[in-house]
């Protein structure tokens, strides 16, 4: 009965979708309903729900672990997610439709490709069969985002806390400021891994022929399409609302592993990655809206593990909230250094250098 419970939570995410159905159908406050409910009831709730530090015993894990039900529930995501755009990209067709509702739709649609996109796209990017991966990349190209499967796994994971790494946010650096960097550095970093990729694997035009050109030839052939079948408005829009999918993805970045840093040991080597250096979460509502993403530093000390088992250490810094109110204060980085800064000297986590906001 407590691992039929325990599954049956991660159907929670599964929510936005009807909220989704409700934005690109209907007008009003309809189309505002998921922006509302991932940042405004949900943070207000973890401000009086208890994080739950607990982990799955070594039995429990086994059944988690061994169970397929929690592979299909990210499988079915696909469908649902692309049945979603299709159902986005002909609703501005509708009449009477105002400048509010198609923000209010465009808004909804780039949550939806963050929140379920890129997110279960993260997830199954991990995994090694080769249909999860496939899974993985199209969820990716729903926010234009696919050179992340590259940068991620072979780039984020091996550079994580450290001055390589584009996706780590330093210390008094403000979210703003971290967009640049991480946009421009991880496309950087994605075009040469894939590059040095085609030629570990000998090809005869490396420059040409690696998988960053393939990506890039995909999402520009179904942006083609979208020009074709719904116009160029209408392509705009979903542009628009890839950005935001993207920036939301960013924007978790940033909480998760701010002013965290691992010590060099040696010239050009840096200390194994511990669950120090990503701030983790137990916020019970934003574990399971992101499928346990905000257990993020398990995720990174061992990333083959399934979402369903990951783990809180004790020694890992704790966000003072989930990641949807977290996100809230980034957006706002006076406030966010403000709440930040004294929390990290909690950890003694703050480096040796003046900050106004200590």
């Amino acid at each position: 009965m407590a691992s039929f419970i325990r599954f049956f939570r991660y159907l929670s995410p599964f929510v936005l979708f009807g909220m989704g159905y409700l934005a690109f159908t209907q007008k009003g406050i309809y189309c505002w309903l998921i922006l509302i409910f991932m940042f405004a009831l949900i943070p207000l709730a973890e401000l009086f729900l208890k994080a739950d530090p607990k982990n799955l015993n070594e039995a429990e894990e086994q059944i988690a672990k061994s169970n397929p039900a929690y592979d299909i529930l990210l499988y079915a995501i696909v469908p649902m997610l692309w049945a979603m755009i299709f159902l986005f990209l002909p609703s501005f067709s509708q009449s009477n439709l105002s400048r509010i509702d198609i923000l209010g739709r465009i808004i909804s649609m780039g949550l939806l490709c963050g929140a379920l996109g890129i997110n279960v796209g993260h997830e199954l990017g991990h995994r090694t069969k080769p249909l999860e991966q496939f899974l993985a990349k199209t969820l990716l190209l729903s926010s234009l985002y696919m050179h992340f499967f590259i940068e991620h796994n072979k780039g984020h994971h091996k550079h994580v806390a450290t001055p390589q790494d584009p996706s780590s946010a330093r210390f008094k650096q403000n979210l703003y400021a971290f967009w640049i960097q991480t946009f421009l550095g991880t496309q950087r970093e994605a075009w040469k891994i894939a590059i040095e990729d085609a030629l570990k694997k000998k090809r005869r035009w490396p420059l040409i022929m690696n998988e960053m050109v393939l990506f890039q030839l995909i999402q520009i052939a179904f942006l083609a399409s979208l020009f074709f079948f719904f116009g160029f408005q209408i392509m705009c829009f979903f542009i628009a609302s890839a950005f935001i999918g993207a920036g939301l993805l960013e924007t978790v970045n940033y909480i998760e592993h701010y002013g965290l840093s691992r010590k060099l040991v040696k010239e050009n080597a840096f200390e194994r990655v511990q669950p120090a250096h990503s701030w983790n979460s137990n916020h019970i509502l934003g574990r399971l809206l992101l499928f346990e993403l905000s257990r993020h530093s398990d995720h990174h000390y061992l990333a083959s593990r399934k979402y369903q088992i990951l783990r809180n250490f004790d020694d890992a810094p704790q966000m003072p909230t989930g990641y949807p109110g977290m996100i809230i204060l980034a957006l706002i980085p006076p406030i966010w250094f403000r709440v930040m800064h004294p929390h990290m000297r909690k950890y003694s986590l703050l480096p040796n250098v003046k900050t106004s906001n200590n």
